[in-house]
């Protein structure tokens, strides 16, 4: 009887996520105001921008989406993994991926958005080179190449521990 309770406290224990993941959608909300904000200035300013401050701006774009794409992702995966199976009651709403990614897929995913982040950030200091140092340079190659290669050993290790993921 008591194992039973301990172990009922403990399965419910998982809602206690829930509350992580209405904070991720509260980040995703304000980084799509920030996103429009970009727009916006972008918009303005189109005129007497160069042409590589205008890649800048879209390259700024581009990051903002990979991460609201990575939080959504971890976000719905992550609630019906570990939480609750979701029904928004039209399956056509629902995107196909969910349901078939499981945590090890997740993982693999979010190292890659995080080293493709880290290379648009990479590409930018690159866009305006003159206002670095080298050794900043260095660093931030150097700190990119350790994503890639971390990226590249967790993927390396769940195809070796799992065989790989269909997703």
């Amino acid at each position: 009887m008591l194992e039973r309770a301990i172990e009922t406290l403990i399965f419910g224990s998982r809602w206690l996520l829930v509350p992580l993941y209405l904070g991720l959608a509260a980040v995703l909300l304000l980084f799509a105001g920030k996103a429009l904000l970009e727009i916006t200035h972008l918009f303005q300013q189109v005129m007497v921008l160069s042409e590589s401050e205008l890649l800048l701006g879209i390259l700024s774009l581009i990051d903002f989406v990979l991460v609201a794409n990575l939080l959504v992702m971890v976000m719905l995966s992550s609630y019906e993994t570990f939480v609750s199976r979701i029904d928004v009651g039209h399956d056509t709403e629902k995107p196909a991926w969910l349901g078939k990614i499981d945590a090890g897929a997740v993982k693999i995913k979010l190292a890659g958005s995080i080293v493709a982040i880290s290379s648009i950030h990479l590409l930018k200091v690159f866009m305006n080179l003159p206002k670095y140092d080298i050794t900043q340079v260095m660093w931030l190659a150097i700190v990119h190449m350790v994503f890639v290669l971390s990226a590249l050993l967790m993927a390396w290790v769940d195809r070796i521990a799992f065989g790989g993921h269909d997703h």
